[in-house]
This record gives structure tokens, C-alpha cells and sequence, in this order.
């Protein structure tokens, strides 16, 4: 079984979100923060890694997160590439080794503990580097990379994230079945929350 740690992504500034701090919108009983970190949290990755940027000290105020392992990015109006980027810096540098991370997004509340153990369980068959979820028209996080990408994902720091080392890679890609919508704009968020 692979070693497999979770990059929770939750650093942006959730600018279009009408002055809301979009990690600390209500969400079926917690927050968006709070219910995407008890996700990962319950599937079979090995340790979850929350990064956090904008906002910082009020997503900590308002929050019970010591018993994470949290990430500050302070980089992160560069965007999720240096979010990205930061992580693995910081988690190669731990005495634990992985064989893998599995980056997700904290905005995308549909998806659920089942579909990162499908993920997981796929990349453990051992048939290929990265695992990705399908969208329309394009391939995206959730996504599973191989530590022979570390390195590559560590020099990222622009707002595309890792899509670069996406389109040149050779990946396997899974459809999460409409899981994958994330919430950018209050119209969004109010749409979820019906589903």
C-alpha cells in the first residue's frame, strides 16, 4: 500500500464571494474548511496537509485546527501553484516519506470520502503516475501524483496549479460524476447547497 499524503488546498482569497471568507461558509453542519478537511481526514490517505493563505488568522480564530497539520502560505496571492509548491516543500522535508499526495480542493463539497479512496485505490494497482478527475473538457483535482513528480511540483508558482505536468503526463482519469463542481461565487455556493 502506498504511503499517500492529502494537500487540502484552502489558501485563496475567494475573491468573487460578495466580501465572504469562503473557507468559513456554513456547510451541513460545519464549514467549507471544516467539512473538506473531515473528508479527507476519513479516507485512506495517511495524513492530511490543510494550506492556508488569505485570511489566515481569521480561518485560525474561528476554527479548531491545532490538531491539523497546517500550512501557511503567505505566497499565495501567486496563486494555487504556490500553494502547490509549498506543501511539498514542506512535507519533503518531514522524516516521513511518501510515495505519493494527493492534491484536492477545499471548495469542492460534493466530493466525498468514497471517491478519494476509488482514487487511492486505483493509483495503489500500481498502472500509473498520476490519476486525475475528468471535468468537461479537461482533466483536474482531486488528483493523485507519484513522488517521481515532487520535484516538479515543487517549482510551480503561477495560478494554474499543476495542470502543465497534467497535460504532459501519461494519467489515468476518472469521472467523479458531477462531485468535481466547486464553489467560486456566491451563486455557486447557493447552488450546492440545494443539491
Amino acid at each position: 500500500m502506498s504511503k499517500i499524503a492529502c494537500i487540502l488546498l484552502a489558501a485563496g482569497a475567494s475573491s468573487r464571494m460578495k466580501n465572504q471568507v469562503k473557507q468559513l461558509l456554513p456547510w451541513r453542519g460545519a464549514t467549507l474548511l471544516e467539512h473538506a478537511i473531515a473528508t479527507a481526514v476519513a479516507s485512506k490517505v495517511n495524513d492530511v496537509f490543510v494550506i492556508l493563505g488569505a485570511n489566515f488568522e481569521k480561518i485560525y480564530a474561528q476554527l479548531t485546527l491545532e490538531k491539523y497539520q497546517i500550512i501557511e502560505n503567505k505566497d499565495w496571492e501567486q496563486g494555487i501553484g504556490s500553494s502547490i509548491a509549498k506543501a511539498i516543500m514542506e512535507i519533503t522535508k518531514l522524516p516521513e516519506s511518501y510515495d505519493a499526495v494527493l492534491i484536492a480542493l477545499a471548495d469542492q463539497p460534493l466530493i466525498d470520502t468514497a471517491y478519494y479512496d476509488e482514487m487511492i485505490s486505483i493509483f495503489n494497482k500500481g498502472d500509473t503516475d498520476v490519476i486525475t478527475t475528468s471535468y468537461l473538457n479537461k482533466k483536474g483535482v482531486p488528483a493523485i501524483f507519484r513522488k517521481t513528480y515532487f520535484k516538479d511540483l515543487r517549482l510551480l508558482h503561477n495560478d494554474i496549479g499543476a495542470k502543465q505536468i497534467i497535460a504532459n503526463a501519461s494519467v489515468e482519469t476518472i469521472n467523479s460524476n458531477g462531485k468535481e463542481a466547486d464553489i467560486d461565487t456566491w451563486e455557486d455556493y447557493q447552488r450546492l447547497l440545494n443539491k
